[in-house]
């Protein structure tokens, strides 16, 4: 697994560019999952995205996904779940305290960030884990909050 994060932070700017191209498919979408239902499409969004994101990113399906900001490595790696950048545990080498064997996510994130369009997008600070949204699809959730966000503009 971890090889795969290797490569998926080396291609991270290839993978930004597939997702930038993803996005407006889904957002496209929006009327189709509104008339189907969120709910309804909950679990089979998330086992198709569990697959694809667990697969290249080994992610851990927190429902808030960071992997734009953070060079496609994914922060709940930590063995410490830190989404804010590294501990003060970083061995000289750029591997974790706790996990020796492992190159700290954040190192590899930095790393993979600098190869983004948005190099900058790493220093965004990213809120904490709501743990609720654990195991639930962060791709219908991005659409439903942008959508969400559409109508409280259009009503204001």
């Amino acid at each position: 697994m971890n090889k795969i994060r290797q490569w998926s932070v080396t291609h991270s700017r290839k993978l930004e560019g597939l997702y930038h191209n993803f996005e407006p498919v889904l957002m496209k979408l929006h009327p189709l999952f509104k008339k189907l239902g969120y709910g309804r499409l909950e679990k089979p969004v998330r086992l198709v995205e569990k697959a694809i994101k667990g697969v290249m990113f080994d992610c851990q399906m927190c429902g808030k996904c960071a992997l734009g900001s953070t060079g496609m490595s994914c922060p709940m790696n930590c063995p410490k779940s830190i989404r804010n950048g590294p501990c003060g545990g970083v061995r000289l080498d750029g591997h974790c305290e706790v996990k020796p064997e492992m190159r700290c996510v954040w190192v590899e994130a930095w790393r993979g960030s600098q190869q983004m369009r948005d190099t900058a997008a790493i220093q965004q600070v990213q809120i904490p884990v709501n743990h609720l949204l654990k195991d639930s699809s962060s791709w219908l959730r991005v659409v439903r909050e942008d959508f969400a966000a559409r109508d409280n503009e259009a009503a204001q």
